[in-house]
């Protein structure tokens, strides 16, 4: 399956990217004395993908398991190589849960689910970075 995405380069470091179905984006960097126009940078872009992703997998399965989700916040952590090209060396991926009926080991599994079997942002970082999880479950 092949799918296409681009970015524009708009001026200075700002550029807008657009998804296969149109959807936009500012990208950017971090504002600075000679930057004018911020946006997402490239690398929280990436944290941000590995969050969707897993997220995503995390509420349909526990839909699946006809459990009652109120709220899900998912935050990560990271560290990066102190010289170009900065990568990624480790992140740490922390799930609070907000739910009714849905017991701490039906959430592991489930994340255990979404991170290995069906996150495709998760099973490509892998390889390269070394990647953990938790969570915190408040029951409703």
């Amino acid at each position: 399956m092949s799918e296409t995405v681009e970015i524009n380069w708009v001026r200075e470091e700002m550029f807008a990217g657009r998804d296969r179905y149109g959807n936009s984006i500012v990208i950017g960097s971090t504002p600075g004395d000679e930057i004018q126009f911020t946006g997402l940078k490239p690398s929280d872009l990436l944290l941000l993908s590995l969050l969707a992703c897993s997220a995503y997998d995390v509420v349909k399965i526990i839909e699946k398991q006809r459990r009652r989700l109120y709220a899900l916040r998912v935050a990560a952590t990271s560290e990066q190589q102190t010289h170009p090209p900065y990568a990624f060396t480790k992140i740490h991926v922390h799930y609070h849960v907000t739910a009714h009926g849905l017991k701490p080991e039906q959430l592991r599994r489930a994340i255990e689910l979404a991170e290995t079997k069906y996150c495709s942002v998760y099973n490509t970082l892998k390889h390269g970075v070394e990647l953990s999880s938790d969570f915190e479950l408040e029951r409703e």
